[in-house]
């Protein structure tokens, strides 16, 4: 399995120094917000990782690749670079550029020529998730096995407040399995009065090839942006999406807010962070 990582954004809430340095690059504790999304691909046994980024974001590349001047420098040297070293080794890395920021469907569409034919992962390292038994990919990839030819999706409850800020999912609830819904519609960012339900979907998914014809199918919305979620619904009305409440803890780390929550939750060995 492949595990795509659409991280082409510019990442305004976090101008200025998003200006210069990816999102994605800059630090929880001692490494880069995206390379917690490695290790959760990693961890669940994925280790093909499809980059979708755009030109200015070269650092990524620099990042995930080896560096044998620095390497030489450290050799007879404590080398902090042993752990990276490793995920760079046991990954193949594929970047993929997003020329235009259309929308999470469109960011997803740049990997089809990589994914056309098997199921693949999606993790937005913006949704940075924890969970000390099973991180939440490797719970979906436990789950597939189930569903091998449904489109699974991520979600938890939100407040009324921020469904406007999510994909909102309404469905019904597995006869075997309080966790699970069986998905009938899927509404982008909708208001308190319009909004299904509470649930929402949250940055990790497992597609199947299909998605793509899907996300051909579909209209932009109204500001010019394919969604993923309405990729989704295409495939929901034909009973092969699934929604999974997963068990874990999710900082939302694109904001500076849920950003320093999560650095204080590390700092705090993992205690309850409000």
């Amino acid at each position: 399995m492949k595990c795509v990582f659409p991280i082409a954004g510019y990442g305004t809430r976090f101008l200025p120094i998003t200006k210069v340095i990816p999102k994605e690059m800059l630090p929880i504790m001692s490494k880069p917000l995206v390379e917690y999304a490695i290790d959760e691909a990693l961890d669940a046994n994925i280790d093909s990782m499809i980059m979708v980024i755009n030109e200015q974001k070269e650092l990524i590349r620099d990042y995930f690749a080896s560096n044998s001047y620095l390497d030489e420098h450290l050799r007879n040297k404590k080398n902090p670079l042993i752990d990276l070293n490793q995920k760079i080794s046991a990954c193949k890395f594929i970047f993929t550029y997003q020329k235009n920021m259309l929308g999470l469907g469109n960011a997803i569409f740049q990997a089809k020529k990589f994914c056309r034919t098997d199921r693949f992962a999606v993790i937005l390292p913006d949704d940075l998730c924890f969970n000390d038994n099973s991180n939440v990919l490797k719970q979906m990839r436990d789950l597939s096995n189930l569903y091998p030819k449904h489109c699974i999706i991520a979600i938890e409850e939100v407040s009324s407040n921020d469904v406007e800020k999510y994909g909102i999912i309404d469905g019904k609830v597995d006869k075997f399995r309080k966790d699970i819904f069986h998905v009938e519609n899927l509404i982008e960012k909708p208001s308190p009065a319009e909004a299904p339900s509470n649930l929402a979907i949250i940055g990790r998914y497992l597609l199947t090839p299909d998605i793509f014809t899907a996300i051909e199918n579909i209209s932009a919305d109204n500001n010019g942006e394919i969604q993923i979620t309405d990729a989704l619904l295409e495939l929901a009305r034909k009973g092969r999406v699934i929604a999974y409440k997963f068990k874990g803890k999710r900082f939302d780390c694109g904001s500076p807010k849920g950003f320093n929550q999560a650095i204080r939750y590390i700092e705090s060995g993992r205690q309850v962070i409000e």
